[in-house]
């Protein structure tokens, strides 16, 4: 398994970003959310991520580039599950979304109920998708 965040799995795109926000989905598991957008691209990288904390909850740079930095490692080190079940190129946003400075377990922990929490919708909507196909 590989645990590394390469560069060029990283959201850096403009265009990308603003498809993201414009027409991109949303999933949450307090005070963690994911934004995504599936990719019609054909992208080396089935994954860019990119992962974000309010300077609005945290006015110091110190405190959110501290947040950003825990993101980006319990992203690391769960993004096999991301993964494993996605079947297309996606980009992502992630979010910090509170005052609440919890702790890198109890972010770890809601890192892997959010993704389980993305997986489900997917599997979800990939089934609705293939009954109304067979439907038609």
């Amino acid at each position: 398994m590989n645990f590394s965040y390469p560069k060029d799995e990283k959201l850096k795109s403009k265009i990308t970003i603003g498809l993201l926000f414009s027409e991109g989905k949303s999933v949450s598991k307090y005070p963690l959310r994911l934004v995504y957008y599936a990719e019609d691209s054909i992208d080396a990288q089935k994954i860019k991520m990119g992962v974000s904390v309010s300077k609005k909850h945290f006015k110091k740079a110190v405190d959110r580039n501290y947040f950003k930095r825990v993101l980006r490692e319990t992203y690391r080190l769960n993004k096999h599950l991301l993964i494993n079940s996605l079947d297309k190129p996606h980009a992502f946003m992630f979010f910090y979304q509170t005052k609440d400075r919890l702790s890198y377990e109890e972010i770890n922990t809601k890192t892997i109920q959010l993704f389980e929490k993305f997986i489900a919708q997917i599997a979800k909507k990939d089934t609705t998708e293939n009954s109304v196909n067979t439907i038609k």
